[in-house]
């Protein structure tokens, strides 16, 4: 019996069968028709592959909402300096360069602007700066009210002589009306020695219709000063402002305040007219030295008013004026003791 031979493997292997063009197609015709739902062997039309999907666009929107949402609050606030500065660093190209202004066109515009809006006059300045601390002051030789026979009694000068001192008024009843000037808000009041000189009974009227009674505390007979005390005062009163005589000069501004007659407050204005001048009054008893000279104009019942700058500032006391007829009206020649010599008296410290 014969033995059956043993199969052998071969040692190598065939190359796979290529299929034919024609197979291939109807391999990926197969391949397709059984990728379409429903197929059955049928070819069907295939588009190429496409991309990935484009997201909606409600996603992209919410997507920078929240990038800019992580902005830090810094920030914003840089891209907000960049956007302002934006404008410089190009150049100023977005609006032109303003032109250059000449002299002349800062002249005329100076000029136009006096002409069309003129300003406060240095009177009024000096007025405005000085007027809630001026005071009338009234010397009387009897107490209001007083009956004439005490009057007689009393003495004094109400029998009707008058003072020589061409700058102080006297009404018919024997009083002296002159000026005053606050010098502490307290009720602190400078006037003329004359004006309450031989009075036995003092008023002082505010700036705001207030009167009361004052009384003297000091006396400085070689300037012709008097400080009173007011017994009742304003509740805001105002204190003037003074300021030294050092660098007053011939020729500076200065301005008057007073109530010559009994009437104002009135303001005059005029200048320096000289300085270091002396003034021997009427009745010959006293020699006043140091005085200022100025030819703003003062008459009877200016005497004790302020001598003030433009500023307001208090720099004399007016004390006299001159007149070589002897006739009782200014003739252009007025003096003021130096506010150094009536703040002395008045206990303040020098400037």
């Amino acid at each position: 019996m014969n033995a059956r031979k043993p199969t052998r493997t071969p040692l190598y292997s065939r190359s796979p069968t290529r299929p034919t063009a024609s197979g291939a197609a109807q391999d990926a015709r197969t391949t397709a028709s059984a990728a379409v739902p429903g197929g059955s062997g049928m070819t069907a039309a295939t588009s190429p592959p496409a991309g990935p999907a484009p997201p909606p666009r409600a996603t992209r929107a919410g997507a920078l909402r929240a990038r800019l949402q992580r902005v830090p609050a810094w920030g914003w606030a840089v891209f907000g300096a960049l956007l302002v500065a934006a404008p410089a660093w190009l150049g100023g190209g977005l609006r032109p360069a303003a032109p250059a202004l000449t002299q002349r066109q800062i002249d005329a515009a100076v000029l136009h602007t006096l002409n069309t809006q003129p300003l406060p006059s240095a009177a009024a300045k000096a007025y405005e700066g000085v007027a809630p601390s001026v005071v009338r002051v009234i010397g009387r030789a009897h107490p209001p009210g007083e009956p004439p026979a005490a009057r007689s009694k009393s003495g004094g000068n109400g029998g009707g002589a008058k003072p020589t001192t061409p700058d102080r008024d006297d009404d018919d009843d024997g009083a002296s009306v002159g000026t005053g000037v606050v010098i502490v808000d307290s009720g602190v009041i400078l006037t003329n020695l004359h004006v309450v000189s031989g009075s036995r009974h003092i008023e002082v009227v505010f700036h705001d219709g207030l009167t009361s009674g004052a009384s003297v505390i000091n006396v400085m007979p070689e300037n012709d000063l008097a400080v009173l005390r007011a017994h009742r005062i304003p509740d805001d009163l105002k204190s003037a402002t003074m300021r030294s005589t050092a660098d007053l000069k011939p020729g500076d501004r200065v301005t008057a305040i007073g109530f010559p007659f009994g009437i104002g407050p009135t303001v005059s204005h005029g200048v320096v007219s000289g300085l270091k001048r002396e003034f021997r009054t009427p009745d010959g008893e006293r020699l006043l030295t140091n005085l200022i000279q100025f030819d703003a104009m003062a008459n009877p019942g200016s005497s004790g008013g302020p001598l003030v700058t433009d500023d307001g500032e208090v720099v004399g006391i007016v004390t006299a004026i001159y007149n070589p007829v002897q006739e009782r009206f200014f003739v252009g020649i007025g003096f003021a003791v130096p506010i150094e010599s009536a703040a002395a008296g008045a206990g303040l410290p020098p400037f």
